[in-house]
């Protein structure tokens, strides 16, 4: 038996050989180390309740994987631009990318502890893809409209960016009307 457990254990060795006998937990050792577990220091610059320091440190981690899934999976470990600039700008893409990514993942839980349940749709992916299919489609007229009408779960999503389903058919419009501009001017 090595040194290590003496710390946490008594042993009662029989003396002839060096045979175990018994071994009594040092409860007080034991639970002063167990107490120990799980605590760690975040210091900021800026006055916040430990939970928001938390939530701040673990949203952390998302810009760490994606930088680093930048540098693996895209092959960012050489950048394969051709010169400073081009380096600083993709690297100030996915940085501002980043602080959307974020605040969207914020509100997203935000809006998501207001519901009675835990849906799977209010993960910054999933929102992303399920938002992608709100689309104008050119019509027969020269129009174009939404494809389909917002569904009940593209609402839920866009509450949490404070939108509604009439903010989108009137930006729908909007767009519409300016493609209908361009196709004018372009004639």
């Amino acid at each position: 038996v090595g040194d290590g457990y003496k710390k946490y254990f008594k042993l009662e060795i029989y003396e002839d050989d060096g045979t175990i006998i018994c071994a009594r937990e040092r409860t007080e050792v034991i639970q002063e180390e167990i107490d120990l577990c799980g605590y760690f220091v975040i210091v900021t610059s800026r006055q916040m309740t430990a939970e928001e320091a938390l939530e701040l440190y673990k949203s952390r981690d998302v810009s760490e994987k994606l930088f680093r899934g930048d540098k693996s999976y895209l092959g960012n470990r050489s950048l394969r631009v051709q010169s400073d600039e081009a380096a600083n700008a993709k690297i100030f893409v996915e940085f501002v990318a980043l602080i959307v990514r974020s605040r969207m993942y914020v509100l997203l839980k935000d809006e998501m502890e207001k519901l009675d349940k835990k849906p799977n749709y209010m993960t910054v992916p999933a929102a992303v893809r399920e938002l992608e299919k709100i689309e104008l489609v050119r019509q027969t007229d020269g129009k174009y409209r939404m494809d389909h009408a917002v569904t009940a779960i593209q609402k839920i999503i866009l509450k949490a960016f404070d939108m509604d389903a009439d903010q989108i058919q009137d930006k729908a419009v909007g767009l519409s009307r300016l493609l209908e501009k361009y196709a004018e001017e372009g004639k």
